[in-house]
């Protein structure tokens, strides 16, 4: 399942990336029609806070996630009760870009990893289209437990 995340909901954005999920964020301001026109073109399911865009979405016959919550936990919880997510594809996606992640070796990041991070980790990811690297530090560690994992 493809994600589309109003600017209101980057954080969300990037949990939804974290889970797994193919997450587009309007990270600039992008008229309703240009939203709709993205959702609709790559099937992607709305998620928006925003009454006029989800009555537009609506019309337009494109599937909405209609938020009311604030509380990110509840607005993920929210979300996966709609959809189930694979834990195979949790943090395969690229936080920042939604790229896919790739496996790296080490010796290919040693100049894209910070040196202590280089020293202390043996396994790395890496996004071919925004090229960050990731490793399993204490935030990876972090993120698995919100998740449940």
């Amino acid at each position: 399942m493809k994600f589309l995340c109003d600017q209101m909901l980057g954080t969300l954005a990037k949990w939804l990336r974290i889970y797994g999920f193919d997450t587009f964020y309007v990270k600039r301001e992008m008229d309703d029609s240009e939203i709709l026109k993205i959702s609709k073109k790559e099937n992607r399911v709305l998620i928006t806070k925003d009454k006029e865009l989800i009555y537009n979405a609506r019309r337009e016959q494109i599937r909405v996630i209609e938020l009311q919550e604030v509380n990110l936990d509840n607005q993920i919880k929210n979300i996966l009760e709609n959809v189930k997510f694979q834990k195979t594809s949790v943090l395969t996606r690229c936080l920042i870009c939604n790229g896919l992640l790739s496996k790296i070796d080490k010796k290919d990041v040693k100049n894209k990893a910070p040196p202590k991070v280089f020293e202390n980790h043996k396994d790395f990811l890496f996004c071919n289209t925004c090229k960050k690297v990731y490793w399993k530090g204490t935030h990876y560690k972090k993120m698995l437990e919100k998740i449940g994992l």
